[in-house]
């Protein structure tokens, strides 16, 4: 799977995890065109999966945050602002932008943004201008799968 075929996934999902086992797609998978046994990593194509998804995570149409479940998850674009409308439906580390940065040792350090820190302005004008209706119509089960306080009901 291509870069951008990849794109096309998580747009066509709205949400997707990368790797980890959950109620919606997982991109790792999606490129590898199967399910994975164990870690990616050691995937035959594990080295492609890794430059898809960079790819992918560096597309300015990809949140990367912890939405669902506190693994890492793909939010595209097309749900920013009615998850912005819905916001206090989730917790806020579940809408904290990750970023993860490789230092000069190999390590990978993910960096944090708050939540709205990140949200474009934009994103602000097109929420408000949402009815709280229509942004659950267009999350659809993604808000129950990913907020913790309508789980608990």
């Amino acid at each position: 799977m291509s870069p951008e075929a990849a794109l096309a996934f998580v747009e066509k999902h709205g949400a997707v995890l990368v790797s980890a086992k959950g109620p919606i797609p997982r991109l790792t998978e999606a490129i590898a065109g199967g399910p994975i046994k164990g870690s990616w990593w050691s995937h035959p194509k594990g080295r492609k999966i890794f430059a898809v998804l960079q790819k992918v995570c560096d597309s300015p149409d990809v949140l990367v945050c912890r939405l669902i479940d506190g693994h890492i998850t793909l939010l595209h674009r097309r749900l920013w602002a009615a998850t912005v409308k819905l916001a206090d439906q989730f917790q806020p580390a579940q809408l904290a932008q990750v970023r993860q940065e490789h230092t000069a040792t190999g390590r990978h350090v993910n960096q944090i943004t708050a939540y709205p820190e990140w949200v474009p302005r934009q994103i602000f004008k097109d929420a408000k201008a949402m009815s709280a209706t229509d942004a659950t119509k267009l999350m659809g089960d993604l808000i129950a799968l990913a907020s913790p306080r309508l789980a608990a009901k």
